[in-house]
């Protein structure tokens, strides 16, 4: 499946941000989806995932209760909803997709999409 992220740029603190991730060439509903991200000079992180049915979604501790995932099947979307930003929130977004639910390493994502760039300033 071919990913491509949206909704980048550049948002004051505090300020909120949504994501989206389009889905082609397969399938989109199998796969349990994620977000990932990776600040400048730093590894890439888990940020959150959803299953194949958008069910059970997974945070990491430093987003759970700021940002909301989601998808949407029928248009082969999905969604990564950022309120309260931080300065600490700065980076490149990727969306991924895996066969496994509820996986936060990267290793079990088989496809990326390129990614897009959130800078939140202070």
């Amino acid at each position: 499946v071919q990913l491509v992220e949206s909704g980048g740029g550049l948002v004051q603190a505090a300020g909120s941000l949504r994501l989206s991730c389009a889905a082609s060439g397969q399938t989109f509903s199998p796969y349990a989806m994620a977000w990932f991200r990776q600040a400048p000079g730093k590894e890439r992180e888990f940020v959150a995932a959803i299953t194949w049915r958008g069910g059970f979604p997974l945070y990491s501790d430093s987003v759970k209760g700021r940002f909301t995932i989601s998808r949407d099947n029928a248009k082969n979307t999905l969604s990564l909803q950022m309120d309260s930003l931080k300065p600490e929130d700065t980076a490149v977004y990727y969306c991924a997709a895996s066969r496994i639910a509820g996986v936060r390493v990267d290793r079990a994502y088989e496809s990326w999409g390129q990614g897009t760039l959130v800078t939140v300033s202070s």
